[in-house]
């Protein structure tokens, strides 16, 4: 498979610094061989990206955008763990979207996640996922993930 990191140099990204717990929790945990990453808010640079509902203050391709990022959070909190280079699989992916009432459009939201992983990762990121959406997140969050990865 080629590396991780040089599919992310490819797609012109690079890995954040990890983002510090917001409360009493890690930011991922090893079990056997898989990696459980914690929400992961849209932070970059210590700051939150964007506040807000889906659907009201933030535009569905924003919150994909946001999602994408928080993707990149939970990559850089793995890697932090085990080395990226030992992710061998994307297990499952949950997005939560603070949704404006009657909103609807939480998958395609979560796809910015998801595209992502796949983009790196290739077959080894397509992954079972769950689209949530929810009144509020931590901060005012507009969007939050989490992953499991499988790792060697």
């Amino acid at each position: 498979m080629s590396g991780a990191r040089e599919k992310l140099a490819e797609l012109g990204l690079k890995l954040p610094a990890v983002v510090p717990p917001v409360a009493a929790y890690v930011p991922a945990v090893q079990s056997g061989n898989h990696v459980y990453v914690s929400g992961q808010l849209p932070m970059a640079e210590g700051q939150l990206m964007a506040t807000g509902k889906v659907g009201r203050e933030v535009t569905p391709e924003r919150a994909a955008e946001l999602a994408r990022q928080c993707a990149l959070n939970a990559l850089a909190a793995a890697d932090s763990l085990v080395g990226l280079e030992r992710i061998v699989k994307v297990v499952k992916v949950v997005g939560f979207v603070a949704s404006a009432e009657g909103f609807t459009g939480q998958p395609g939201v979560i796809n910015g996640a998801s595209e992502l992983f796949g983009a790196v990762f290739g077959e080894a990121g397509r992954h079972a996922r769950s689209a949530v959406g929810v009144a509020e997140l931590p901060l005012g969050a507009p969007v939050e993930v989490e992953a499991i990865f499988e790792v060697s």
